[in-house]
């Protein structure tokens, strides 16, 4: 659902130990799904709860040895067992993330379907890093079916997103994205320094680099560990690929802030307020610093 196309909603997010770190139960109106969040040091409470000896879908978070964020999707006919599987198996996530219906409306074929989606979106917006080695194709289902795992689905990317999640969501189509906002309207931004050419745009959770913007190959000597690690994470992914002496992105990656892309493409500290401009040289901060002052 893109931002034109959104409705006003209410999510509750349940603190079930009392403290929002712990253990979090996430629902949503109008609909009957649930998520059980939880990190890895707290799974054993999680597991006592009936939602985890249902049929559903879960993800696990971590991060790879890099520092980059990496995700693994899965699905179970029992929730807990499944998951306790990971504890010795798997040791990157730190949080599950675990949906179940409250009606049970999940069988072992919708939770496939929705496992394959998952892991589709991921492979589609590579914005993650994914643990999965396989990615299935969606179960056959019958057209009712089809439309209520497809509906499950549209809600869970609503929520994903709340637990800091952006994995599924390809930085391409929010980047197409046209904003109707007369305060905050879509702004197409240029960075053109040391080498690097980049074109962005601002996004409602982060910062786009266009695809075709050219990071340098350099880095400097006093790079931060974590931008270069940032850069061999996007090169060893295909994100960023070797062209003429430079670096090209072969998609619309999305950051966190506008210093971070401005450093990737830098290969060094960059103050991404100062480094990107609009076509008229006006730079990022005093474009905000107007937009409050219309307020």
């Amino acid at each position: 659902m893109t931002a034109s196309q959104a409705r006003p909603t209410s999510i509750r997010i349940f603190l079930a130990d009392g403290t929002p770190e712990g253990l979090r139960i996430v629902e949503k109106s109008n609909w009957t799904g649930r998520a059980v969040v939880v990190n890895r040091s707290q799974l054993e409470g999680a597991l006592k709860r009936s939602e985890m000896t249902q049929p559903g879908v879960y993800v696990l978070t971590g991060l790879t040895d890099d520092g980059a964020a990496k995700l693994y999707v899965g699905e179970a006919d029992a929730l807990g067992e499944r998951i306790k599987q990971h504890v010795a198996g798997k040791e990157f996530w730190t949080r599950v993330i675990a949906f179940t219906s409250t009606n049970e409306g999940l069988n072992k074929a919708s939770v496939r379907y929705l496992e394959a989606r998952l892991l589709g979106l991921a492979k589609i917006a590579n914005q993650w890093a994914v643990d999965n080695s396989a990615y299935p194709s969606p179960p056959p289902l019958n057209e009712a079916d089809s439309a209520d795992a497809e509906w499950f689905l549209a809600e869970m990317l609503v929520i994903f997103p709340l637990l800091g999640i952006d994995a599924f969501e390809s930085a391409s189509s929010q980047a197409k994205e046209i904003s109707t906002d007369p305060v905050t309207p879509s702004l197409t931004l240029y960075l053109d320094e040391r080498g690097a050419k980049g074109t962005a745009r601002e996004v409602t959770d982060g910062f786009v680099v266009l695809k075709g913007s050219l990071a340098r190959a350099e880095e400097t000597a006093s790079i931060h560990n974590y931008m270069r690690e940032q850069r061999q994470t996007l090169k060893a992914r295909g994100v960023l690929t070797p062209q003429d002496g430079a670096l090209v992105f072969t998609q619309d990656f999305r950051f966190s802030s506008p210093s971070t892309a401005a450093g990737v493409l830098v290969g060094g500290a960059s103050n991404g307020r100062i480094a990107w401009k609009d076509a008229s040289g006006k730079t990022l901060k005093a474009i905000q610093e107007e937009r409050l002052e219309k307020l």
